[in-house]
């Protein structure tokens, strides 16, 4: 039996999901409200002492780690295959989903939590946000959240989160010129783990950060197009949800655009209106070519 701990908005937590509906599998849901800090109480951190989502419990026995969790699943259940099998290009795979795990998901996190996880936590006694921030186990990213809960989108966290996005976007664009998806001509982990990323930028309606990137935007769009997608991912967003996602986007954007702009040419800058998504991208019926 498989039972997930996860949150419908944590781009770890998706990746998995996408696996376990790539193999068409069937899994039990355990929601971990994260705004609240439920995944630092003492039940959750005895399955996962990082405190973090996701948690695969498999037969009993937990799974932490979501690059490690989707490769055990690969294995547990070999078909469809998520790897290629050329060693080299397994070892492209795994070297795109070391990049996201140690660069672009901080740069998400930071990007999120001013927007989504900053009100919740501001609603608390300015005591109990401490001390729930205090238990954060890693001193790194329990600095980088206490940071984002003070400054929001004024932390120098968002600055260079716009910038290691940016980085990476151009670099799929690079590979993307040689085949279909990010490490051969088969879907894989690699694209797995990227594309939860850019269901962030597509949330908040961002798409000033990959538009100019034609290719990255119509891997997107073969991603979201998939049936794993659509069920591990885009139907978790409910329609309110993805209005007050928009909304929440669209008052932050200028500064998002002010840090973007400041990695162009000058001729290369837009006016004010340029760079978000106008038209209505619902999650889970929006054409993803008109969306993007």
């Amino acid at each position: 039996m498989l039972e997930l701990y996860t949150h419908p908005m944590s781009p770890c937590a998706q990746k998995v999901r996408i696996v376990l509906a790539e193999k068409q599998l069937v899994w039990g849901v355990r929601h971990v409200d994260l705004a609240r800090k439920e995944n630092l109480r003492p039940e959750y951190l005895k399955l996962n002492p990082l405190g973090v989502v996701p948690t695969l419990v498999h037969d009993g026995k937990p799974v932490i780690e979501s690059n490690i969790i989707c490769e055990f699943v690969d294995d547990l259940y070999p078909t469809p295959s998520l790897r290629p099998k050329d060693p080299h290009a397994i070892a492209s795979m795994r070297f795109w989903m070391k990049q996201v795990d140690g660069k672009l998901h901080p740069a998400c996190g930071a990007l999120q939590w001013p927007l989504i996880m900053r009100p919740a936590m501001m609603e608390l006694d300015e005591a109990v946000r401490r001390a729930l921030l205090d238990q954060v186990p890693e001193k790194p990213r329990r600095d980088r959240q206490k940071r984002l809960v003070e400054l929001g989108l004024d932390a120098p966290d968002v600055v260079d989160a716009v910038q290691t996005y940016r980085k990476m976007i151009l670099d799929m664009e690079t590979v993307l010129q040689n085949h279909e998806w990010i490490v051969g001509d088969s879907f894989s982990l690699a694209d797995v783990c990227l594309a939860p990323y850019f269901q962030t930028l597509l949330q908040f309606g961002w798409i000033g950060m990959y538009d100019d990137c034609s290719r990255v935007k119509d891997w997107f769009a073969r991603c979201r197009g998939r049936a794993s997608y659509e069920h591990a991912v885009a139907g978790d967003f409910t329609p309110d949800v993805v209005a007050d996602l928009r909304k929440k986007g669209e008052g932050a954007w200028p500064k998002i655009r002010a840090h973007l702009d400041g990695l162009r040419q000058p001729s290369e800058k837009w006016d004010d209106s340029a760079g978000f998504a106008t038209c209505p991208i619902s999650a889970i019926g929006c054409d993803a070519k008109a969306a993007i």
